[in-house]
């Protein structure tokens, strides 16, 4: 497809959110709901969204994709539905998740498609004064989606086209005067299909979970102090073997740690501090005759501090730290940390036909500079500077590698921009964002390399209902 043709595919998009905005919807007060247009009752919630993104990538630094260019036109529909019977809930929801104009030489993978799948499918009871008076309570039983603190372990993917689901059991309390907990036991749902062909194509087949991959942990979260912030503790536990029809790297991993937090605020600093070890055995790959397992000591760390400035536009900068560890390849061990099932934006731009940055071999301060001019836009700018932990390990999510480490740790800069706009309030919005990855010596020098200095830009629009 031509350069010409992908900017008017990419243009489409807008010229559609301006008609929507200047339709009759767009100045009506309430937005069209799902849930009145079909007269649902009260105790039942129903609700969805439709979601066309287009995405253009120019440069690639994926080694095995060349040096060329991409596109993607990502569609996500979703269905959810909740009927509460007090004390008892039961919920599901559906997610169609596609992605067309690609083609064999795209990234697309799991984490873009997952046509019509069922990703919630519970029955909830919630109990109330449990153990403190005005205490509450919940256990959720089946297939649900799951947000543990920031969720960079562990989230649901909002950027991202296909999320993560579980199945198992989930336990919730709160007390005001004591805090939260979390505690959960899960079988992951592995996302099919898997193979390139299938997920190109779009196939629909059911995700699976079984005794094979097993999730389980907790958190604890203490109520607010005097300064408005708060602390979290948790720890988790993958258990991880090899199926008949998926080999693994037999991860059998325990992270624990911990994140200190006070929430944004007008004219006030705020910050965030969070952590955690990994510990545990795995193996170096995937093959049969790969039987030697490795003792696990990995790290990551996330450290922020901003402050909102009442002004025209409530601007609020921030100076942000991120690190996550490298393998060393000489100890005998596996030190590059595993980000679990975390999405990796905010904190490293888009995933899906981007992605170059994620929670494994960084070490990256930046630069965040939020606006909100009024209720209907926000927009948002950072710039990190990009740096390996180790050397000798592949950089991030990006698959490159030096083994030798002569290419050095400095991978180079990246540069993220995004602007969003209510086109009708709560309903429709409009998003664009651009990401730029400028190399370093890393991204120039090393053996796999492709030396292209990748420029991605995107626009969505999304209808909630």
């Amino acid at each position: 497809m031509t350069l010409k043709t992908s900017r008017a595919l990419g243009a489409s998009l807008i010229v559609l959110a301006s008609a929507v905005a200047a339709s009759p919807a767009a100045a009506q007060s309430a937005p069209w709901t799902l849930h009145d247009a079909v007269g649902a009752p009260d105790n039942l919630k129903l609700s969805g969204s439709i979601r066309a993104r287009y995405e253009s990538l120019d440069g690639q630094y994926r080694p095995a994709r060349g040096d060329g260019s991409d596109q993607g036109l990502v569609l996500r529909s979703t269905l959810f539905a909740e009927l509460n019977l007090q004390p008892v809930r039961i919920g599901g929801e559906l997610i169609d998740a596609r992605v067309y104009l690609n083609d064999s030489g795209s990234p697309t993978g799991t984490g873009d498609v997952n046509a019509l799948e069922l990703v919630q499918a519970y029955v909830a009871a919630d109990v109330n004064d449990l153990f403190v008076e005005g205490a509450k309570g919940s256990a959720t039983l089946g297939r649900f989606t799951m947000d543990l603190g920031s969720r960079r372990l562990v989230g649901r993917s909002a950027y991202g086209n296909a999320t993560n689901a579980f199945a198992g059991v989930r336990a919730d309390w709160s007390a005001s005067a004591v805090g939260s907990a979390t505690l959960f036991y899960t079988y992951p749902l592995q996302k099919r299909p898997s193979d390139r062909a299938s997920i190109l194509d779009n196939e629909i087949e059911t995700d699976r979970q079984n005794d094979d991959l097993v999730f389980f942990g907790g958190m604890y979260t203490t109520p607010k102090f005097a300064d408005g912030g708060k602390l979290e503790v948790f720890a988790l536990r993958l258990e991880e073997e090899d199926s008949p029809r998926v080999a693994t790297r037999n991860r059998r991993l325990t992270t624990i740690g911990g994140r200190l937090i006070r929430n944004p605020a007008a004219g006030k600093w705020d910050y965030e501090i969070e952590g955690g070890w990994q510990t545990g055995e795995t193996r170096g790959s995937t093959s049969a005759a790969d039987r030697r397992d490795l003792d696990v000591d990995a790290q990551y760390l996330h450290l922020e501090v901003g402050k909102t400035f009442e002004a025209a536009w409530s601007p609020r900068v921030s100076l942000e730290y991120d690190f996550a560890s490298g393998d060393k390849s000489t100890d005998g061990e596996q030190n590059r940390f595993d980000g679990l099932f975390g999405p990796r934006r905010p904190d490293f731009g888009p995933p899906g036909g981007y992605g170059p940055l994620g929670r494994s071999n960084l070490s990256s301060p930046g630069v965040r500079v939020e606006v909100t001019p009024n209720k209907r836009w926000d927009a948002m700018a950072f710039y990190r500077a990009l740096y390996l932990d180790e050397a000798t390990d592949s950089f991030a999510s990006t698959g490159v590698r030096d083994a030798t480490g002569r290419s050095g740790d400095f991978a180079g800069h990246q540069i993220e921009a995004r602007a969003r706009y209510w086109i009708v309030p709560k309903a429709t919005r409009l998003e664009f964002g651009v990401a730029k990855l400028i190399n370093g010596e890393f991204l120039d020098d090393a053996p796999n390399a492709t030396g292209a200095e990748t420029l991605f830009g995107y626009v969505e629009v999304t209808q909630s209902f």
